[in-house]
């Protein structure tokens, strides 16, 4: 069965996340630009299930705001951005774009979502950095969400 284009379900969105992060790690390798990734992912076989939309937003935010990114990135770090490993590198601007554009989506699901993709792609313990920078991140670009998270489930 095929799945309409622009599904929002969670399975399509984690595989536009994992194809985002592959983009990007290829984009801090070869320096190529958003429509050449985007051009490139989208043919690749993977691509009929994700959600299209969510993936090109993210790719897009990421690649033409990482500057901006990056300094944000950087006031949550214990190290410069540039010593940041590749996998880690774009995990965390994946992790910090969604916190900050795509509030529809909880900061639990997003720091969940990028965890798993570290332990996936990233070094033996690189996903307990990538929860600590994004836990960081969340308290601030998501300050009422976690406030009203707290209250809602007290003792925690």
């Amino acid at each position: 069965m095929t799945r309409p284009r622009g599904d929002r379900s969670g399975r399509a969105r984690s595989l536009s996340r994992r194809l985002a992060l592959q983009a990007l790690y290829q984009w801090q390798m070869t320096g190529q630009s958003f429509p050449e990734l985007r051009n490139q992912y989208a043919s690749d076989e993977g691509y009929a299930e994700v959600d299209p939309e969510y993936f090109q937003q993210l790719l897009q935010g990421v690649v033409e705001g990482s500057e901006a990114l990056d300094a944000l990135i950087g006031a949550w770090l214990d190290r410069p951005v540039a010593q940041l490993d590749p996998v880690e590198h774009a995990v965390l601007l994946l992790g910090v774009e969604e916190l900050r554009v795509h509030v529809d989506v909880p900061y639990k699901v997003v720091l969940n979502e990028c965890v798993e993709l570290a332990k996936k792609f990233g070094a033996t313990d690189g996903h307990k950095f990538i929860n600590a920078v994004l836990d960081r991140a969340a308290r601030q670009l998501r300050a009422t969400e976690q406030q009203a998270t707290a209250r809602r489930s007290p003792g925690k």
